[in-house]
């Protein structure tokens, strides 16, 4: 067993089973849904099933990071039981979570200083932060000490891609990340962005793509492009949906068509509470390893 804690948050979007399976540790971030507020406890307190039903009903949701306090908290059982931690979190371009996180982290190693505390951002978000997580995890457990994992995050973060595509612009408008008028005219044409998380870990739109059937021919042609390897790609491959397993469904089926030497078959997650506040249902996100994000 490791001498350390491999931690993350609830926002990696794996589920329980896989954190627990993986012996990976995590923290919860929180939202509420009509004013009442929930953890982000991958869906425990509320099934994603009824959390996408209550959001095409019109609900309002708003999502709270996890703050410094909650951090400590977290930590410090690890840090008494004599326990390192390696701790990676949502990316700085998406929520101020990786900040509370490194504050907690310089208050925790004043009270103890014997032990080592890393915290990594990101960069990155959904199960693309779960996908990292795996690959983390599969280094500790093939021997890898907590100085030598947090220098592989650091050096390889920028090396996981996302790229997602919506088939619903209203949650995207409510954001800001999708204008009204270009939200009005994009629903009417059946248009469907594809975005990707640069290399500051923000959501980036790429294209837009008239047609489901088009966009989900194009996300793959982006994995095409830039995994490890091209069509030799014998990595990990990861996708989230937010109520909408059958277009994920399509996406998976595709990749494991043109990609026949990848380890093992697609694993398809769920989008969880945090980012699906803010990118509503019928969303679909694919991760693979490739070239650095330029």
């Amino acid at each position: 067993m490791a001498s350390f804690i491999l931690s993350s948050s609830s926002t990696a979007d794996i589920s329980k089973e896989h954190f627990e399976a993986r012996d990976i540790r995590y923290v919860c971030f929180h939202y509420r849904l009509n004013g009442t507020e929930y953890a982000d406890d991958l869906g425990q307190s509320m099934s994603l099933v009824d959390f996408y039903r209550a959001m095409t009903e019109g609900a309002d949701t708003e999502t709270s990071q996890v703050n410094i306090q909650e951090y400590l908290e977290f930590f410090e059982p690890f840090l008494q039981e004599g326990k390192d931690i390696l701790h990676v979190e949502l990316s700085s371009g998406i929520s101020g979570s990786s900040a509370s996180a490194l504050n907690a982290a310089r208050i925790a190693r004043e009270r103890y200083p014997e032990r080592k505390i890393y915290v990594v951002d990101s960069l990155a978000a959904s199960a693309g932060l779960g996908m990292l997580m795996d690959k983390l995890a599969d280094l500790r457990d093939g021997g890898m000490g907590i100085d030598q994992l947090y220098g592989w995050a650091e050096a390889n973060k920028l090396r996981l891609h996302h790229w997602f595509f919506s088939t619903d612009l209203t949650f995207f408008v409510k954001g800001g990340r999708v204008s009204k008028t270009a939200g009005v005219f994009g629903g009417m044409l059946g248009i469907c962005p594809l975005l990707d998380v640069d290399v500051q870990g923000r959501l980036i739109p790429r294209f837009k793509i008239r047609g489901k059937n088009k966009v989900i021919q194009q996300i793959v042609k982006m994995m095409e492009q830039h995994a490890d390897d091209g069509f030799d790609y014998s990595e990990k491959c990861y996708l989230s949906h937010s109520a909408c397993i059958e277009d994920a469904k399509a996406v998976a089926e595709l990749v494991e068509a043109r990609f026949p030497k990848m380890q093992g078959k697609v694993e398809i997650n769920d989008i969880g509470t945090t980012i699906g506040s803010h990118t509503g249902p019928g969303t679909v996100a694919l991760f693979f390893w490739g070239a650095m994000r330029e």
